[in-house]
């Protein structure tokens, strides 16, 4: 997809056990990583916070600029960015870009926000 005159080639890697393994497939040469995290599952937060480590730790994502959507704000009792924040251990990543944006996918809110951080944080490392 094009987005703001950046060509961005996005892959739906999926949550599913399962497949996690295969990740690493997508890793070389990316540039950035979107990790969309379900605000409305606190449950499975510490499962998502064990992932993101993970592939935060990968070297070819090294110098990756992550940005987060803390999705689902539309349901009720959904986390807000900052618990969310605070649950993948995101203050605590001094040494990378990142960003988080509340979202709801099926209301197109915060998608746009975060594509926008997303874009200009990539445009200026070309510089």
């Amino acid at each position: 997809m094009n987005y703001k005159n950046i060509r961005f080639q996005v892959w739906d890697l999926g949550g599913q056990t399962s497949i996690r393994p295969y990740w690493r497939c997508y890793y070389p040469n990316t540039h950035a990583v979107i990790f969309v995290v379900d605000a409305a599952d606190p449950d499975r937060l510490p499962t998502a916070a064990s992932e993101f480590s993970a592939i935060l730790a990968e070297d070819e994502l090294a110098d990756a600029v992550v940005l987060v959507y803390a999705n689902k704000q539309d349901l009720p009792g959904a986390l807000d960015d900052g618990a969310v924040a605070a649950g993948l251990g995101l203050p605590s990543l001094k040494a990378r870009d990142w960003a988080i944006f509340k979202s709801s996918a099926a209301r197109g809110e915060g998608l746009f926000e975060g594509l926008d951080w997303l874009a200009g944080v990539l445009k200026a490392k070309r510089k």
